[in-house]
C-alpha cells in the first residue's frame, strides 16, 4: 500500500478551515472514509480527488492576541508574548509532516499581520503552498483574492467553503503541487526490507523495546537520516538481512489529543504504520488491554498490515500456572477482528523474550508475502460449499465458479462468481476461516474479492 499524501491546512481562527475539512472529506467530490480509532476527534480523515487518495489534516486555528479596540490581530502587538512562538510550533509542525499546505485566509478581511507572520514562517520551507481565499462568495471577492498574491507564497484560490465554490479548482492545485514535489518520486521507491512498526499508547514500553533491538549485540546498527516525514529511522542487521525499525510516539485515546505537538505525533504514528509491513502492537500488562488498543489495532486493520502482540511488563505481574493461558483468551476475546496474530509476552526492561520479537515479526512477513497455489484454494472452495451452501435470495444461489490469489501484501483472493449481489459478508467471514484453516496467512489481513463471469450475472 502506497503512502498516502499528507494535506495540511493552516490559519489563524475563523477563516474556514472547519468547514473546508467537511468539505474536503464529506461531499460527493470526494469518496472518504474517517480513519478509525484515535483520529475520530477530526484530526485527520480520508479524501479522493480524480483518483488520487490523500489525508487532509486539521491544524486547529492559530491564537492571536487582539489588543482592545483593534480590528486586526497582530502577532506583534505589545502584550501578546506568546503569540509568535505558537504560531511558530502550530506552522513548523504543519510544514513537517505535510506534503502539502493550504493556508487559509479570509477573503472579507484582507491580508492581516496574523497571515503575514504564518506566511513568513511557510516561505521559508521547501514544502509547496497554497492559498485559499476563502468566502468569496461573488465576483467582488473573487478579485479582492488576488492581493493575497502579496504574500509570496504560491497560488491564490478564491473559494466558498460552505458552498463549494473554487474547491475543485483548488484540489487541482493540490494534485498537480504533489506531481511536482518530492511526493511522487516517493512513491515510486521500492524498499524490499522488512519494515516494523513499533506502536502503542504512552508509556507502555516503545522505547525501551526499541533500545532492547538495538541493543543485542549480534546486531549492527546504523541511524538513517531519513526524509524527515517521519521520525528518526533505525537500521537493524539481523541474519544478515537488514530490518527498518520505525519507532512511533504513544497514541492517546481520542478526545485527550492536545493541540500542537501531539497532534502531529499521531499523525507521525499514522504515516509510520502505512509505511510498514508488521506492526508490533505493544500493551502494558499491567494494566491490560484497553479500549484504545483495540482502537490502534482497528486502524493497523484498516491500513492493511500485518500485526503481532506485544504484552510489555510481563515480568511485573503476578503469575500463576494459568496466568499467561488467561491472558491469551481475553486477548483473544477483545482482539476477536484480528486475523489470529501472534503474542509475544516480553520485559524490555530485563530483556525477557526479546529475541522472539524479530522472529515472529519475520515469521509474519512471510506470511504476508505467501501465496495459497490455485489448485489448494479451490479444493478449499469445494469443502466450504459442502459444509455450509452459499446463500440464496429469493430462487437464485450464489455460485462460486473459481479463485486465485491476484496479490500478496496483503494477500488478495479474487473469486469468479454468478452474481456479486449474492455474497453475504458472513458467508465471506465463512470462506475466509476455512482458508486460513489450510493456509493461515499468520497475523495478516485478507482480503477476498468477487467479479461476476463473464455473461454470469443473467443466469
Amino acid at each position: 500500500m502506497a503512502r498516502r499524501a499528507v494535506v495540511a491546512l493552516v490559519g489563524r481562527p475563523n477563516v474556514g478551515k472547519s468547514t473546508l475539512f467537511n468539505r474536503l472529506v464529506g461531499e460527493r467530490m470526494a469518496v472518504t472514509d474517517d480513519i478509525p480509532g484515535t483520529t475520530r476527534d477530526r484530526l485527520q480523515a480520508e479524501g479522493e480527488w480524480l483518483g488520487q487518495a490523500f489525508v487532509v489534516v486539521d491544524t486547529g486555528g492559530i491564537e492571536v492576541y487582539e489588543p482592545k479596540g483593534s480590528r486586526d490581530p497582530s502577532p506583534l502587538a505589545e502584550g501578546s508574548p506568546d503569540f509568535v512562538p505558537q504560531i511558530r510550533a502550530q506552522a513548523l509542525l504543519a510544514i513537517e509532516e505535510a506534503d502539502v499546505v493550504i493556508m487559509l485566509v479570509d477573503a472579507v478581511q484582507g491580508v492581516t499581520a496574523a497571515d503575514e507572520e504564518i506566511a513568513q514562517i511557510l516561505r521559508r520551507s521547501e514544502k509547496p503552498v497554497l492559498i485559499a481565499a476563502n468566502k468569496a462568495d461573488n465576483l467582488k471577492r473573487v478579485d479582492d483574492a488576488f492581493e493575497f498574491y502579496g504574500l509570496g507564497l504560491g497560488d491564490v484560490f478564491a473559494i466558498s467553503a460552505i458552498h463549494g465554490i473554487g474547491v475543485g479548482d483548488l484540489l487541482d492545485g493540490v494534485l498537480a503541487a504533489l506531481k511536482e514535489s518530492e511526493f511522487a518520486m516517493d512513491e515510486t521507491e521500492d524498499d524490499e526490507r522488512l519494515k516494523i512498526a513499533i506502536v502503542g499508547r504512552p508509556n507502555v514500553g516503545k522505547s525501551s523495546l526499541l533500545n532492547r533491538i538495538l541493543g543485542e549485540e549480534r546486531v549492527i546498527v546504523s541511524p538513517v537520516a531519513g526524509t524527515t516525514r517521519d521520525a528518526i529511522d533505525s537500521v537493524v542487521k539481523w541474519h544478515g538481512d537488514e530490518i527498518l525499525m520505525i519507532d512511533t510516539a504513544g497514541i492517546r485515546k481520542r478526545g485527550k489529543i492536545e493541540v500542537g505537538v501531539e497532534k502531529f505525533s499521531v499523525v507521525r504514528s499514522m504515516k509510520a504504520i502505512e509505511r510498514s509491513d508488521v506492526v508490533l502492537l505493544m500493551m502494558d500488562a499491567t494494566s491490560g488491554i484497553t479500549e484504545q488498543d483495540q482502537h490502534i489495532a482497528g486502524y493497523v486493520m484498516e491500513a492493511g498490515k500485518s500485526i503481532v502482540l506485544i504484552v510489555n511488563k510481563w515480568d511485573a505481574v503476578e503469575k500463576d500456572n494459568y496466568t499467561q493461558h488467561t491472558f491469551t483468551l481475553d486477548l483473544k476475546e477483545k482482539f476477536n477482528f484480528l486475523p489470529d496474530p501472534p503474542v509475544v509476552f516480553i520485559s524490555a526492561l530485563t530483556g525477557q523474550r526479546i529475541h522472539e520479537v524479530l522472529e515472529t515479526a519475520n515469521r509474519v512477513w512471510e506470511a504476508r508475502r505467501s501465496r495459497i497455489p490455485t489448485s489448494a484454494l479451490n479444493r478449499v472452495l469445494r469443502e466450504a460449499v459442502v459444509e455450509h451452501a452459499p446463500p440464496m435470495k429469493g430462487t437464485k444461489r450464489l455460485k462460486i465458479y473459481f479463485g486465485t490469489q491476484v496479490a500478496v501484501a496483503p494477500p488478495v483472493l479474487l473469486f469468479h462468481v454468478n452474481d456479486v449481489r449474492l455474497v453475504h459478508f458472513t458467508y465471506k467471514r465463512f470462506l475466509e476461516n476455512k482458508i486460513r484453516e489450510v493456509h493461515p496467512f499468520e497475523g495478516t489481513p485478507l482480503r477476498l474479492s468477487f467479479r461476476p463471469r463473464d455473461g454470469a450475472l443473467d443466469e
